[in-house]
């Protein structure tokens, strides 16, 4: 069995993917962006680096990980001033 990368180097070699960014990003481009690729799995980059590295998660650790953040989950721990 082959395991799946976790990370690559450059998001251009993902080609022609549709990133997205949160509706409550500002034009500062301080925010990741993320695409649903063909293979079900979803990467995620910085927003400031496009051409940069990028995270890539299982669709279901993906899930979870948005579903935690919009229940106050593994951001509650943070100072609101961190934020």
């Amino acid at each position: 069995m082959t395991t799946l990368p976790r990370f690559i180097s450059s998001s251009e070699s993902l080609g022609d993917v549709s990133w997205r960014r949160s509706s409550h990003s500002t034009a500062a481009n301080n925010c990741v962006e993320a695409a649903r690729l063909p293979s079900g799995m979803t990467a995620v980059r910085d927003s400031k680096d496009v051409r940069g590295p990028a995270l890539l998660f299982a669709a279901p650790a993906w899930s979870d990980f948005v579903r935690d953040l919009a229940a106050g989950g593994p951001l509650s721990a943070v100072e609101p001033s961190a934020r």
